[in-house]
């Protein structure tokens, strides 16, 4: 007897995905969050839903290729995302607004380090200046 996989098994294979518990670390909401709270109002109360969400089930993000892995190590994975604001009509990758989590394979939780806009970093290398930001606010990934 041969057996075949049917594309909607398939899918439900492919979408399993570990459950992390995501933190907000207090650094991203105060800073860039706030400001994403007063422009956005309540459509940023459902965008941080929804951020939260995806962040639960972070290994779906890599399947859409929504997340970019920066540094892999054995039990941290720092990667960049992007995000779109509910209601709007901006594509994720054109809305500019990105995250910055550190996933904890071990442990099964996604912090999230940074919540901005590309234009809100300083200097010409977007790269350059969060990985400073994360070097001088979050000691514990400065080794990273």
């Amino acid at each position: 007897m041969k057996l075949s996989l049917t594309n909607s098994l398939l899918k439900k294979i492919l979408m399993k995905s570990t459950n992390y518990d995501v933190l907000f670390e207090s650094f991203a909401e105060k800073h860039f969050i706030k400001t994403f709270a007063k422009k956005y109002k309540g459509a940023w109360d459902i965008t941080l839903r929804v951020i939260t969400e995806e962040f639960r089930q972070v290994d779906l993000l890599f399947l859409k290729n929504t997340a970019e892995t920066i540094i892999d190590s054995k039990d941290i994975k720092i990667c960049k995302t992007e995000f779109k604001i509910a209601g709007t009509q901006i594509s994720r990758h054109g809305s500019g607004n990105r995250c910055i989590i550190a996933i904890h394979k071990n442990t099964n939780k996604v912090c999230v380090l940074l919540v901005y806009h590309k234009n809100d970093l300083d200097g010409d290398n977007e790269t350059s200046a969060w990985k400073n930001l994360v070097r001088e606010n979050y000691k514990e990934y400065s080794i990273y």
